[in-house]
């Protein structure tokens, strides 16, 4: 049911094969399994796929079950009767990419030929501001005035979401101009696979990315954080862009790019996310496509070498790695520098001092909760790097050689032990057993009638007895073979007889007359 509602997106989804007959077999089933598991790894790792709300509900049906359809017509039809000069034309169904984001064709009654859009959203995880603050800043959102900037008619919050009315534009975003669709398809259908893609032209890349850039320093300027910049976020009217959706940073509302954002932690400011940001859709424009991987340090052939370089300092893993460029730098090289722009309406958004300061305490927030989320991310994919490490067939193979090593070392010193054992006791023994001494002659017999022979000179005396004599200190155990007896050696060498107490012998070995 998943990959039918998919088809929409015109991608060839490898979704594997299924049998009429042997579709139990152990082999098919394992095979199948496989190939199940790599449709969904296609499908999550498809920047536009694994934000849809069908993949979401059929991954976490418990998180994601609620019906957002019907909630906003029941939020937007209690706003309908506070304010009933609005009325509905037509729901612009999935026109979109977020999940919990709704949009409305309506129109004024008082003026039925102007189209409006009501988009009506969810409050996000990134919603720092209080209910106060975030009224008085939604309240300040129609008296913005820019001529990059899209206006807003009316904009009104609620307990746990928010509606924005805004001008229709019948030819769409710069995404729907660069993909040649028509802006009231099914975001799916429009993006995930358009067959008639084309990059702007030279001229037009200039002009449009420095009415974006300056649009950015402006909010930049008044300290109001955006980080929504992508190519359908921005309107094209008579040559001209416009951003849109500059209240999702007070809704708390994630990024387009946070899947990318999180993966480099230089990347920690809502500037720095802009400019980011602005480098995916300076790729668009000039290729037609965003980029199939970041960081992109190889680059089709251009339309201008300057195009190249402002996408390197943005895009290439060293400027990933190092940090992003300002705005204000954009500005100043060769791609935007010399382009002209004339603008006879004076930029106008005046916020108080005091909303100033709940804005930059709710950007700093924010800006903290994305470097805590870049470091767990950071630390999930060190240790997930080791366990490969760890795991892989040539670290298998290195710790079984160490083991053989250490199992051969152990058996070689057990052996050593043994050998050191063995000399220790036989040095022992050796020096423990005293000397003997010769026994008297014994006659021989028939020669009792014979003279006595004469006296033998005294027997040697015998050794003291133990404990009365100090002992001499012992050897410290020998550290390798051969040294128990060389030890040995040199205690019976060093034996001096003067030591040995003197004693009398009664000698009853003679022969009695």
């Amino acid at each position: 049911m998943l990959n039918n509602s998919l088809l929409i997106s015109g991608l060839n989804l490898p979704l594997p094969p299924k049998k009429l007959l042997g579709n139990m077999d152990r082999e098919f089933i394992a095979e199948r399994q496989k190939g199940l598991q790599a449709y969904l790894n296609y499908i999550t790792c498809h920047h536009i796929l694994s934000g849809c709300e069908l993949v979401k509900k059929f991954l976490d049906t418990n998180n994601y079950s609620a019906n957002y359809t019907e909630i906003a017509l029941q939020q937007v039809s209690m706003f309908f009767r506070s304010d009933p000069k609005w009325e509905v034309i037509e729901p612009l169904k999935d026109i979109g990419w977020r999940l919990r984001k709704r949009y409305f064709l309506i129109k004024d009654k008082d003026q039925p030929k102007d189209k409006q859009v009501l988009s009506w959203v969810d409050l996000g995880p990134d919603k720092f501001l209080s209910d106060k603050d975030l009224l008085s800043a939604m309240k300040l959102l129609p008296t913005l005035s820019h001529s990059n900037i899209s206006p807003v008619t009316f904009a009104a919050t609620s307990e746990s979401s928010a509606l924005v009315i805004r001008v229709f534009s019948e030819k769409g975003t710069l995404r729907d101009h660069i993909c040649k669709v028509k802006p009231k398809e099914p975001f799916l259908k429009k993006y995930c696979n358009p067959k008639k893609i084309q990059g702007l032209e030279q001229q037009q890349i200039q002009t449009y990315g420095r009415q974006i850039l300056e649009a950015l320093k402006f909010l930049h300027d008044k300290g109001f954080p955006y980080g929504h910049l992508h190519a359908s976020n921005v309107l094209i009217e008579e040559d001209t862009c416009k951003l849109l959706d500059i209240e999702n940073s007070l809704l708390g509302l994630p990024s387009y790019y946070r899947p990318y954002v999180t993966q480099f932690r230089k990347i920690n400011t809502t500037e720095s996310v802009d400019v980011y940001s602005f480098g995916h859709l300076l790729y668009e424009m000039t290729y037609g496509r965003p980029p199939d991987a970041v960081p992109v340090d190889q680059y089709p052939p251009p339309p201008s070498s300057s195009v190249v370089s402002v996408l390197q300092s943005i895009l290439s893993t060293e400027a990933c790695k190092t940090g992003m460029p300002t705005v204000s730098q954009l500005l100043q090289t060769p791609l935007f520098s010399d382009t002209l722009l004339f603008n006879s309406e004076k930029p106008q958004f005046k916020i108080s001092s005091k909303l100033k300061e709940a804005l930059k305490s709710s950007k700093e927030c924010l800006e903290k909760r994305l470097v805590e989320e870049q470091r767990t991310i950071h630390q999930h994919k060190r240790l997930t790097r080791a366990q490969s490490h760890h795991g892989s067939e040539e670290e298998k193979r290195k710790r079984k050689i160490l083991a053989r090593k250490k199992s051969r070392q152990s058996t070689y010193e057990t052996e050593e032990d043994l050998s050191v054992k063995y000399n220790n006791n036989s040095a022992g023994s050796g020096a423990s057993s005293p000397p003997t001494c010769p026994s008297s002659p014994t006659p021989l017999p028939g020669s009792a009638g014979a003279p006595p022979a004469p006296p033998l000179p005294p027997a040697a005396p015998p050794p003291p007895p133990p404990g009365i004599e100090p002992v001499p200190p012992s050897l410290s155990p020998p550290s390798a073979n051969g040294v128990g007896r060389s030890a040995l050696l040199s205690s019976i060498q060093s034996f001096n007889k003067g030591k040995l107490k003197k004693s009398e012998t009664v000698d009853h070995s003679g022969p009695r007359l």
